[in-house]
């Protein structure tokens, strides 16, 4: 299975250079070239314990606080519902701190290295933020 991964991933990473014209790459040189299967193993034994882990990490939180876009809606109610409360806690300073936690855990797997990433403006965490935002601008205005 690791070597099939390996095989898989050199090949994605030929084919890339190949797309991009990259005549410069000498079959050998590459520093995936050097690892060795246990390691590879290894590696993705601790990737699949760090990804099952962080499955846990919410699993006693209501829902409520746990997903993004909720939360940000409980921000959206209080700011329409009580203004001057919302301005005077400086709820846009909190919300980095508050969300941090929750984007962290949706980006553990994410690697932009990889050929098929996802980009972050497709995230979902990404498109709450900006909706939040962008309703943010228009009740202001």
């Amino acid at each position: 299975n690791s070597s099939e991964f390996i095989t898989k991933y050199r090949t994605c990473r030929q084919q890339v250079r190949e797309c991009s014209g990259e005549g410069d790459h000498h079959e050998g040189m590459s520093s995936d070239d050097e690892l060795t299967l246990t390691e590879v193993t290894k590696f993705q034994k601790r990737k699949d314990n760090v990804l099952e882990d962080s499955r846990k990490i919410f699993e006693d939180v209501h829902a409520d606080f746990c997903d993004i876009r909720k939360i940000l809606l409980k921000f959206q109610e209080w700011k329409e519902k009580f203004p001057d409360s919302y301005c005077e806690a400086y709820i846009s300073f909190c919300l980095p701190k508050l969300l941090n936690p929750l984007i962290r855990v949706q980006l553990i797997n994410w690697n932009p290295l990889e050929q098929n990433f996802t980009e972050l403006e497709e995230m979902p965490w990404f498109r709450a933020i900006e909706e939040f935002s962008c309703a943010k601008n228009i009740s202001e205005s």
